[in-house]
């Protein structure tokens, strides 16, 4: 179908199912919603390309095709089989993708934790019957109950109350530790929980990790070592997640690797917002870890450490 010009595209913004992408349609004028494997496209209709798929017109005429992916390897999660480029829920919680023998995944249920206050002042998570996500319901009580839960996150000082409306200035800020990286090579995801927004309220906040790539070449040891720590590439490289490519270039530290069965995982880290321009003309930002020193353990993670949690090391961050 001819395209025409100036682009007139849908005033409604754009809501497409969990892990679908929104991509240009052939005219370049309008965001979509991606086709997935297995599904009718057409040069209006394109298939989700950040997921290795394409639109294969050879089976079907009349102008359509059907969403086919490149050849790429399978993934194995917990003896079942996905091709590469489908698309399955191990959980109600999760909807994941195979990626060229690499699973990711997004949750779909909302996993923020939430602080007493005053309107809710002893917050509790509950199961539903028939509901895959657990939701917040606000448990009764007295009024002087109330009044102690919802001023539990604030400093305590005698010669000055604070108001319940001045939150970020009263708020005891509270952050653990980033967790450790989603995966041991290639783009994975770190996470923690802080408190430290305007709210006060507790919120899961994420950033991009890599360990290292996974075409990393293996340095050569020092006579008496056994581990070469935090190697550095030698030329600067362009980070590249879901499609898209760092707009600078880097030259990140990344860890090595051991001799003696030993595995190296991040240590000490800062974290550094990151700019991508996507194919489509986008740009986006997301925080990411860059490594600063790593430590050589036989704590090592294992795979598909998503589902198979025995991986408890944490990294030293802060927000840079």
């Amino acid at each position: 179908q001819a395209c025409t010009y100036p682009c007139q595209c849908p005033s409604q913004p754009l809501q497409c199912p969990a892990g679908t992408s929104h991509v240009l349609d052939a005219c370049g004028c309008c965001k979509v919603c991606a086709r997935q494997l297995g599904e009718l496209c057409s040069l209006q209709k394109p298939c989700d390309h950040h997921k290795g798929l394409y639109c294969d017109f050879s089976k079907i005429h009349r102008g359509s095709g059907i969403c086919l992916a490149h050849e790429g390897a399978t993934c194995d999660l917990l003896g079942k089989i996905y091709h590469n480029g489908e698309s399955f829920q191990p959980t109600c919680k999760l909807q994941c993708i195979c990626m060229d023998g690499a699973i990711g995944c997004i949750p779909l249920c909302s996993d923020d934790l939430r602080l007493p206050s005053p309107e809710c002042p002893k917050p509790r998570r509950v199961k539903f019957r028939n509901k895959c996500c657990e939701e917040w319901i606000c448990e009764e009580g007295s009024e002087e109950n109330h009044f102690e839960t919802a001023m539990a996150v604030f400093r305590e000082d005698p010669a000055h109350k604070p108001e319940l409306n001045n939150l970020q200035e009263n708020c005891l800020v509270q952050t653990t530790e980033w967790s450790a990286c989603s995966k041991s090579c290639g783009m994975g995801i770190s996470a923690r929980v802080t408190n430290d927004n305007p709210q006060c309220r507790l919120e899961k906040e994420t950033r991009l990790c890599m360990v290292r790539p996974c075409d990393f070449p293996m340095e050569k040891t020092k006579k008496g070592k056994k581990c070469v720590r935090t190697p550095k590439p030698r030329q600067s490289l362009h980070f590249e997640f879901s499609g898209c490519t760092s707009t600078h270039s880097y030259r990140p530290k990344f860890c090595g690797s051991c001799t003696d069965g030993r595995c190296c995982t991040p240590y000490v880290t800062s974290t550094v917002e990151v700019e991508f321009r996507c194919p489509e003309g986008d740009f986006f930002q997301r925080k990411m870890m860059f490594i600063k020193m790593c430590s050589c353990h036989y704590d090592c993670p294992r795979d598909n450490d998503i589902f198979l949690a025995t991986y408890h090391r944490r990294m030293i961050g802060d927000h840079v």
